[in-house]
């Protein structure tokens, strides 16, 4: 199945569902989105792997509980690919999400499938890709340039300890203050993640580097606490900026503060 108004910004995308009902669903799903040109769909795990050696895709939709090959095998064969395409996986179940995140899904999707969910993933997966294919430099917003009515300010991205949606800006918040610039707080996600900043609210992102604990607050729930103060971390996101952490302390990139 094949969208009109193929653009080299648009993705190739394969879903990889058993379930023939589940499956016509998630590809008319995709089938709608802008950012889908073509669909292949497979019926099974030993059907995926046969496809993705047949051609390369930007994203794979994978069911994980089938018969024979089950969708963390495919995955896996995925991840040894020279080219690996994005991973979203589809589930009845959010047991295999840790499981999930550790092969290196960009998202995972609960079954029954929301249109606006899933559009929400192929946006992300959009994101990465021209991220990627634009080859941004690595050091892209390494210091960040504010401009003020008769100034401007140059704050290091290194300084920067947590980052927060502010409207159409975006507040940046250092020891020394808070700085507003007008950017998107995904776009920063994308460019940032290398640095080690991670979404871990809706609305915020925050340094790996410069969180000195955690904490259970009666007022906001989970924090990340930060010398510039305490970030909200929503439930959605707990356990995955605790692995980060965990990973960050054992190679000895946590407490910026006290450097």
């Amino acid at each position: 199945m094949t969208n009109v108004g193929y653009s080299a910004q648009t993705l190739r995308v394969l879903v990889v569902e058993d379930e023939p009902y589940t499956r016509e669903e998630l590809t008319e799903f995709l089938a709608d989105t802008a950012e889908v040109s073509e669909i292949l769909a497979a019926e099974s795990g030993e059907a995926a792997v046969r496809l993705l050696g047949g051609g390369a895709f930007d994203a794979v939709f994978l069911d994980i509980s089938m018969p024979g090959l089950d969708g963390m095998d495919v995955a896996r064969v995925i991840s040894m690919l020279s080219t690996p395409p994005a991973i979203v996986f589809v589930t009845a179940s959010d047991s295999h999400a840790i499981e999930a995140f550790g092969i290196g899904a960009v998202d995972y999707l609960l079954k029954p499938i929301r249109p606006e969910r899933l559009a929400e993933s192929v946006a992300r997966i959009a994101r990465l890709r021209r991220a990627t294919t634009e080859a941004p430099p690595a050091d892209e917003l390494a210091v960040v340039q504010i401009e003020h009515s008769r100034r401007t300010i140059f704050v290091r991205r290194d300084d920067i300890q947590f980052a927060e949606a502010h409207g159409d800006y975006v507040r940046l918040h250092t020891a020394d203050g808070t700085h507003l610039i007008r950017l998107s707080l995904s776009y920063l996600e994308d460019v940032w993640a290398p640095a080690g900043f991670v979404r871990v609210h809706r609305g915020y992102l925050v340094a790996v580097g410069w969180v000195h604990d955690l904490r259970v607050t009666s007022s906001a729930g989970l924090v990340a606490c930060t010398p510039a103060g305490d970030v909200p971390v929503s439930r959605r996101h707990a356990r995955g900026l605790k692995e980060r952490l965990i990973e960050a302390a054992r190679n000895g990139q946590l407490g910026r503060a006290a450097k």
